[in-house]
């Protein structure tokens, strides 16, 4: 049976057995037989369809008298980074000199195999591959502000300019002398946490240049476009954006905020171009066709070139491509899947929100 056929419980109980991340923050599933409820991709043992319901959020369930599961820990936002992680992170950010080794990492209690798991998991690289990266890119951030690069190597925790000089280099394209002008060779990311999971974000001095669900099939195509547009390598990091980027989407999934003010850097083809542009002219609770948004664009016969080019939008809920629906009004065609682009538009529609289910306190 097509899976678009099935009732939405059943689709809800087939993307929790199939652990799927895209239904973060869509509805959470109760167990009857347990009293608990889980988030969807909970790695926990399934209970039978017929034991469990399901709710909008955490906020339901607890109504309901359940409690949340100690396995999925559904009342943090999914993708919140452990205790035992950002314990060694803070450690690392005071002193960029103490980059834990194994046996460091084993006298705490914390097993490095399952470091770098969560790593390569949550952020595509190993914990090592990280600190790296994550170093290189704040002595780029210093020596854009003048220093010289003795100073940058040895204030980033590095103890000799040779091994400075071939890390930075491996990381960045380019030797450390060169950043001067170097201007937006290193495209600082990091992740937000949102109410539908964890978002990749992007950005440079000139603005925003990535946002996208980090489960999304083609991120790593978006990615590699991006760096070849922009010539610059991403890197984890800090940046002014990106914190106002956070905080403007907090804002937004709260009902607090219908526009962004965030500084954006899209790079693309004219016609591409032409296409977000039209993209952002949507107001906020509004949708429109794939036809009208290639008519509004004097391109009434590039429907399917329009539809292409909203997929190949790095910047989703800013530059709001959930907003374009079927000629019918079908959901169709988000990158990030269909559930999460119906749980926006209800978001904008209804003006209430998606609660933040990290303030709903601890009930067990």
């Amino acid at each position: 049976m097509d899976e678009q056929k099935l009732p939405p419980e059943d689709r809800m109980y087939r993307a929790s057995l199939e652990k799927d991340t895209q239904f973060e923050g869509v509805f959470v599933m109760a167990v009857k037989t347990t009293g608990i409820f889980c988030r969807p991709s909970c790695h926990a043992k399934k209970p039978r369809r017929e034991n469990v319901e399901f709710f909008p959020g955490p906020r339901e369930a607890l109504a309901h008298g359940y409690r949340p599961c100690r396995v999925c820990r559904p009342l943090e936002p999914f993708g919140t980074t452990p205790d035992w992680i950002t314990g060694i992170l803070r450690e690392v950010e005071r002193d960029p000199s103490s980059v834990p080794h194994d046996r460091d990492l084993r006298e705490r209690g914390v097993d490095p195999a399952r470091l770098r798991r969560w790593f390569q998991k949550n952020h595509g690289m190993t914990f090592r591959a990280y600190l790296r990266q994550l170093r290189v890119n704040g002595a780029y951030g210093t020596l854009r502000s003048g220093a010289a690069v003795t100073d940058a190597a040895f204030d980033h925790g590095y103890e000799s300019l040779s091994g400075f000089g071939e890390s930075f280099k491996r990381t960045a394209g380019f030797a450390p002398s060169e950043s001067a002008r170097r201007s937006d060779a290193i495209i600082s990311v990091a992740r937000i946490l949102t109410p539908l999971g964890p978002m990749l974000a992007g950005a440079t001095d000139a603005g925003l240049c990535l946002l996208e669900f980090t489960d999304r099939r083609m991120l790593e195509r978006q990615i590699a476009i991006l760096e070849r547009r922009l010539r610059a390598r991403t890197a984890p990091g800090t940046h002014p954006i990106l914190t106002q980027a956070e905080a403007e989407l907090t804002e937004y999934f709260a009902g607090g905020r219908r526009t962004f003010d965030l500084p954006i850097d899209l790079r693309g083809t004219a016609f591409q171009m032409q296409v977000w542009e039209e993209l952002r002219r949507i107001p906020y609770g509004e949708t429109r066709s794939y036809g009208e948004q290639a008519r509004r664009i004097g391109r009434p016969a590039a429907v399917r070139a329009v539809g292409r080019a909203n997929g190949e939008n790095r910047l989703a809920i800013v530059v709001p491509c959930h907003r374009v629906v079927g000629a019918d009004g079908a959901l169709t065609g988000y990158g990030g899947g269909l559930w999460r682009k119906k749980k926006l538009l209800e978001l904008e529609t209804n003006g209430t929100g998606i609660a933040s289910v990290h303030n709903l306190g601890d009930t067990g």
